[in-house]
């Protein structure tokens, strides 16, 4: 699924413009086609339609996984799990088969919410915080040190990869940038978080930085057949590289499940704890 890198895309995108696309900032919304209702978590559809109407983009941010859409009323709130993105076209573009809801702007353009597994949702609230309440800090914010991270660690007696896929824990991490900083900083998936000492938390934490900033610098990782916008996939060390040779120590890359999900590691500089 889309994680902090790719995400951060799309709110750059949105608020800058790219390749001919225009910026979405101060534009009005004319009007709103929900095409599929279970993508709308909250209002309801009537109440969403007519709310929606008339307000102007304010504002883009990201809040972990989560893209913010500040409107001159409300912040609309949309959550890509598994396969969604956005996209900003002229209205007289055809509809895309996986659109689920669409916002008309003044002056021609609109935002589609492409969403072809329908497992994304979208929210319409007067105050974001209160729904993004329950995450954790953001691994790039300046209050997210190593000694921050390091209390993380030791606070829970569980297996690393699992901690760093809690958006409780930390918002934005996934299973793509996960595996990577885990591989740079020479730490087994399954290690428990609080037998980590503080110089192996602290390196666990730049390279979570680092790794994240380095997908962000190449628009993301394309992966599958729906985010197609990111190059960070020719830099991946180990995701998806099983039996390719490390790029360290040339030991094939091996995957096994952490947390319920494909785990991808070198058993040479990743040695089971």
């Amino acid at each position: 699924m889309p994680e902090l890198p790719e995400v951060e895309t799309f709110q750059r995108f949105l608020a800058q413009g790219r390749d001919g696309v225009p910026s979405i900032l101060g534009k009005t919304i004319q009007g709103a086609d929900l095409l599929w209702e279970g993508a709308l978590a909250t209002p309801s559809p009537a109440e969403f339609l007519g709310r929606v109407q008339g307000q102007s983009v304010k504002g883009i941010a990201r809040r972990g996984k989560h893209l913010l859409i500040h409107l001159s009323a409300d912040t609309l709130v949309l959550h890509f799990r598994m396969s969604g993105e956005v996209v900003v076209e002229a209205q007289t573009e055809p509809l895309g088969v996986h659109y689920r809801l669409v916002l008309n702007f003044a002056g021609g353009d609109r935002l589609a919410f492409n969403n072809p597994r329908k497992f994304g949702r979208v929210w319409l609230v007067a105050d974001p915080e209160a729904l993004l309440a329950h995450l954790g800090p953001e691994p790039l914010g300046e209050d997210f040190n190593p000694q921050a991270f390091y209390n993380i660690l030791q606070s829970c007696h569980q297996q690393i990869k699992y901690l760093l896929l809690d958006q409780k824990a930390i918002a934005g991490l996934g299973n793509i940038y996960t595996d990577e900083a885990l591989h740079l900083s020479k730490i087994h998936p399954r290690t428990k978080s609080d037998t980590l000492n503080f110089e192996q938390a602290k390196l666990l934490w730049e390279n979570i930085r680092h790794v994240l900033r380095e997908g962000i610098g190449n628009q993301g990782t394309s992966f599958d057949w729906i985010y197609k916008g990111g190059d960070y996939q020719r830099l991946l060390r180990v995701y998806k590289r099983t039996g390719d040779p490390c790029p360290t120590c040339g030991t094939p890359i091996e995957r096994i499940r952490v947390a319920q999900r494909g785990t991808h590691y070198c058993p040479t500089c990743q040695p089971p704890p």
